[in-house]
């Protein structure tokens, strides 16, 4: 079972950055794929940004050129840099990691961000 803990979401205004960070526990089948998922109020939960072992990136195109994926694999760690918020990136951030070899996929408890307009 691997755990995640999240930091750094909270009430910004528009135009603003925050960095969200989440650090996952360590897994005997190591970590693969590693990304950012938000889900608003009254709509499905969403992809913002993932990022692989490798450093391969896919972004939400609501979110490119805005917001930045990066990870630490020697601390099973992944982050992501938003700048430029808008009131529409409000939601509950959600970090998200797949195991290797299993394939299981892990969620975090989810972040608040709110942009206030």
């Amino acid at each position: 079972q691997v755990q995640l803990a999240e930091s750094g979401g909270g009430l910004v205004q528009a135009g603003e950055s925050l960095r969200l960070s989440c650090a996952a526990s360590r897994s005997s089948f190591g970590i693969n794929t590693m990304g950012w998922y938000r889900q608003a109020p009254g709509k499905q939960r969403e992809l913002v940004a993932k990022i692989t072992t490798g450093g391969t990136t896919n972004y939400s195109d609501s979110v490119k050129g805005r917001f930045t994926i990066s990870r630490d694999n020697t601390k099973n760690s992944v982050y992501l840099q938003m700048n430029s918020l808008k009131a529409e990136d409000t939601a509950v951030y959600f970090c998200n990691v797949a195991e290797r070899v299993t394939g299981r996929n892990f969620w975090g408890q989810g972040t608040q961000v709110t942009v206030s307009s």
